[in-house]
């Protein structure tokens, strides 16, 4: 495409996510708090490492980092291209994405709240699912780059919509990781095979995420690679929780579960992935899923 593209942001996700963009895009210029991995970037995969004013001089502008006020603090800060279209990959707060396409709009800059899904693994192959917030025409003018990189790639309403759709995904991943150790360890403490009760719940009604990849994969081999941080997952069910008192809904399950999660990232070991989660079961317990 004629246009050119910049990613802000190189971590585990948008350093696969921008190695897609140049298939795609004749210009595209990566940025990254830490430049050496942007010309590292740049060198991998044919990409351009820019200093951040350049960055932001992009058409179209992808954005993934740790948090929304990461993102904020960083737009704050620069002068961005009128007529651009920032695309927030972060998994941020609905107020903050809200404010921000408020914010930029007087500068004739269209901010999309558009976090994503899949993992690391999604990431590499752009099969992520991007949940789009904002202005419909933005949209529509960049989908085919939000298509670079996922494979679903839908708008879910108003800005803070996507961000809003995010977190509550991540809430549910956290609530049903949480009852799966629960059940895991209550059959292993009934002499039940693990591995065999796997199989027959993956073939019924109880199968889930977690139990088809999450739990054979990171949990009972012992492995827990890190793919996203148990501190990433805490952050999101915190905001998901958020937005249920804002709506002023019950949600006890919500609430115990967010509890659950943020003691388990505030007790686990440094760069712990959310599947850690579990261990803080297991130290109650005193039963090891394996």
């Amino acid at each position: 495409m004629s246009q050119s593209v910049a990613f802000i942001g190189l971590g585990a996700m948008g350093y696969r996510m921008a190695a897609h963009l140049p298939k795609h895009f004749e210009e595209v210029y990566v940025w990254n708090r830490n430049f050496s991995k942007a010309q590292q970037h740049a060198t991998e995969y044919g990409t351009i490492a820019v200093e951040l004013a350049q960055a932001v001089q992009a058409d179209i502008i992808f954005s993934c980092l740790p948090t929304s006020a990461d993102v904020e603090a960083l737009i704050d800060g620069v002068n961005i291209k009128s007529g651009a279209i920032w695309i927030d990959c972060t998994s941020g707060v609905p107020e903050t994405a809200r404010r921000l396409a408020e914010k930029l709009k007087v500068q004739n800059v269209d901010f999309l709240d558009a976090p994503v899904s899949g993992q690391t693994i999604g990431a590499e192959n752009a099969t992520l699912t991007v949940m789009v917030g904002g202005d419909v025409s933005a949209f529509e003018r960049t989908y085919s780059a939000m298509a670079a990189v996922g494979k679903l790639i839908q708008h879910v309403g108003d800005s803070g919509a996507g961000f809003a759709v995010k977190a509550i995904n991540n809430m549910l991943l956290a609530v049903n990781l949480w009852s799966v150790a629960e059940g895991f360890t209550t059959l292993k403490a009934h002499g039940v095979n693990l591995d065999a009760a796997l199989n027959c719940i993956n073939a019924s009604s109880g199968k889930s995420l977690v139990t088809e990849n999450i739990f054979p994969q990171r949990v009972l081999s012992r492995e827990f690679p890190c793919t996203f941080a148990l501190p990433l997952l805490a952050k999101d069910t915190g905001i998901a929780l958020d937005l249920v008192h804002n709506a002023k809904l019950p949600a006890p399950i919500l609430a115990l579960t967010q509890s659950l999660i943020q003691a388990a990232s505030l007790t686990a070991e440094a760069n712990s992935d959310f599947s850690a989660a579990v261990k803080l079961y297991e130290s109650w317990s005193k039963i090891t899923l394996e």
